[in-house]
């Protein structure tokens, strides 16, 4: 009886022994759900025995996480297995474009599964965090990603250089998304509408204009007028002269600290300059005076140089006897300067050491200073270089000269 027991134990315990325990497993894929008992821990097989068919690039989750289709599970009790449809993707890229199948969770993965290294400056429509829609979800024409990675770029300004990348279609955006705004005038190179430059360089200059007030003394000058309270050949201050004042707008161009340019755009003038006024005398006095012990009676006196001449001394080869006026030439004509000439012709004068004559001639003279020419006659001729004062004598004549020129 204890025999025949202990053979039925032993019978159970290899029976126990030769049985393999089952795991439930929930399987969703292809918008089903599949509740059943496993022996196998290894997905595919599970799957395969569900009449589930693995694509080349499905995923499976195993409890919402990736796991190898051959692989084993180890699962101890119930668990999931997820099949996520691997689904069409073409991804646009400057230099290429794709068509893969993946069945990535994001758009990010996508690119990172495809070998592109990803950067913060990249830029990616749809972004990198868009889920990808897998199974009856996913559209029928599938996802269409476009990828433009940033470039290197280096960014000189403000007398610093900065290391940045960007995936902006202008320079203008690149500057703005490395915090570097042009301002005011600022100016790029490349100009901020152009695109970024293949070799990366980009140059921020920066531009300050300054308006300068610049004042500039305005000068005055002097005319002459005629003053009824002034004695002929004199001559006095009326009004005095005030230099005037100007304010000019000066715009100052710098670029990087460094004047470029400099343009008055208007002047004011804030004070006009006054004139000097000089009067001069065209009242007319006549006085007597004893000179070489002669009395005289004269109208005008005007201190000038005394020359001499006669007819073969007139500066010239040329021996000339009669005057401008048609008279001989000898003591007692005058000659005078080309302007007296027409006002005085025929006026009487007495030239102290010389005596009375009469303004009859026309000389060459000097620029530079009042002159007369005595004549003479050849045979009694005498050398003249001094200053005089020459009398002209009354009367007064009809048009006077109230300014005497040089010449």
């Amino acid at each position: 009886m204890k025999r025949t027991l202990w053979l039925a134990l032993a019978l159970t315990l290899i029976l126990a022994a030769c049985q393999t325990k089952t795991i439930p497993v929930t399987i969703f894929a292809d918008g089903q759900t599949i509740t059943r008992n496993t022996t196998s821990l290894v997905p595919a097989e599970i799957l395969s025995a569900a009449d589930i068919t693995l694509g080349p690039n499905d995923l499976v989750l195993y409890n919402g996480l990736p796991t190898p289709a051959d692989g084993s599970l180890d699962a101890t009790g119930s668990f999931t297995l997820t099949v996520r449809r691997a689904v069409s993707v073409t991804v646009i890229a400057p230099e290429e474009t794709r068509t893969l199948t993946s069945a990535a969770f994001t758009v990010g993965q996508v690119l990172t599964e495809a070998g592109y290294d990803l950067h913060a400056s990249d830029r990616v429509d749809p972004p990198v965090e868009t889920p990808v829609l897998s199974g009856a979800e996913a559209p029928m024409t599938g996802l269409t990603i476009t990828y433009q990675p940033g470039a290197s770029l280096t960014i000189t300004a403000d007398g610093k250089q900065v290391q940045t990348r960007s995936a902006a279609a202008t320079v203008g955006q690149a500057l703005a998304e490395a915090g570097i705004p042009l301002i005011g005038l600022d100016y790029a190179v490349p100009s901020e509408e152009s695109p970024l430059p293949t070799d990366g360089q980009i140059r921020v200059v920066r531009v300050v204009e300054t308006v300068a007030l610049i004042q500039k003394s305005l000068p005055y000058t002097s005319r002459f007028e005629a003053s009824a309270d002034l004695e002929l050949d004199q001559q006095d201050v009326l009004q005095a002269g005030e230099p005037g004042l100007a304010v000019s707008r000066v715009r100052v161009r710098a670029e990087d600290g460094a004047e470029t340019a400099r343009a008055t755009e208007a002047e004011t003038i804030v004070r006009p300059a006054q004139d000097r006024i000089v009067g001069f005398g065209t009242k007319v006095v006549i006085r007597t005076a004893v000179v070489d012990g002669v009395s005289i009676t004269y109208w005008r006196a005007v201190r000038v140089y005394a020359t001499s001449y006669s007819p073969c001394r007139s500066g010239t080869s040329t021996c000339y006897y009669y005057t401008s006026s048609r008279k001989k030439v000898e003591k007692g004509v005058i000659a005078v300067a080309s302007r007296w000439y027409s006002y005085l012709v025929g006026s009487g004068v007495y030239v102290p050491g010389y005596g009375f004559a009469t303004v009859e001639d026309i000389g060459g003279g000097f620029p530079d200073r009042y002159w007369i020419d005595l004549g003479y006659s050849d045979a009694d001729f005498i050398a003249w270089g001094d200053w005089v004062t020459v009398y002209f004598l009354t009367p007064v004549p009809a048009s006077i000269q109230y300014v005497l020129p040089y010449r």
